[in-house]
């Protein structure tokens, strides 16, 4: 193969990367829309379940994103702090520090229960076990890189939309409020989970791409969901949600 249709190659994956992360990102907010709209908060709380199991095992997977080396999961995994703020703007803090406890036990019961699994005996005709090998062993340092990174950045972004909303309760100053609270809680977490999770087990250059292209795409994630609160607000206002 040449060194122009390589390259030509190479740009077709990351254009079709690109597509499928955009993809990626409108089914997530339609999502999590639909699951607040005909569920109210208990939607909310389910979806931050979902986020956190479909993000341990995506953030496995590598892949190149705008020309740099990124972990796959970073779209789903900032939705649940979109659900963490949806629920401290209308809710109340209370709301999202449990949504945040739902989250512990969810990652909790994903590692101890396919763990456990690994350890039965596959019959002869299995063929799941060693596809789930690959996955899971990997799980118990990502598990405690999630916890530590989810526990420490979730605390954090609900005391600090908190805090900020105390000071400055206006509809007109959601936007402040979550992208402040959101893309220091998303630096914070960025941070603590690359560290636990790779340091050590790949080259320091693909560390530190890993951790910056991990935050920049959280933070445009987090920009991007900024309409979602204020509909959100706007439905709780006009009481549109139905509440379960």
């Amino acid at each position: 193969m040449s060194s122009v249709s390589l390259s030509n190659w190479f740009s077709t994956m990351a254009a079709g990367n690109e597509l499928l992360w955009l993809l990626m990102l409108i089914l997530n907010f339609i999502g999590i829309l639909v699951m607040y709209r005909y569920f109210g908060r208990i939607g909310l709380y389910a979806w931050v379940p979902i986020a956190v199991i479909i993000a341990n095992i995506q953030v496995i997977k590598t892949v190149q994103l705008f020309g740099l080396t990124s972990s796959l999961g970073n779209i789903v995994y900032a939705t649940s702090f979109l659900a963490t703020d949806i629920l401290s703007e209308n809710y109340g803090k209370k709301d999202a520090g449990r949504a945040v406890g739902i989250g512990f036990l969810t990652l909790a019961s994903l590692t101890v229960f396919m763990n456990l699994a690994l350890l039965f005996e596959p019959a002869a005709i299995d063929f799941a076990q060693e596809s789930m090998v690959t996955l899971y062993t990997l799980l118990p340092r990502i598990a405690l890189a999630s916890f530590v990174a989810y526990g420490v950045s979730q605390l954090h972004d609900v005391w600090a939309y908190s805090l900020m909303k105390k000071r400055r309760p206006e509809v007109k100053w959601i936007w402040l409020r979550n992208n402040v609270s959101t893309m220091v809680s998303q630096a914070i977490d960025s941070l603590l989970f690359v560290t636990i999770a790779f340091a050590g087990s790949i080259p320091a250059s693909e560390f530190w791409e890993i951790a910056l292209t991990t935050y920049v795409l959280k933070w445009v994630v987090a920009a991007a969901d900024t309409p979602l609160v204020y509909l959100a607000a706007r439905w709780k206002r006009n009481n549109m949600i139905k509440e379960t």
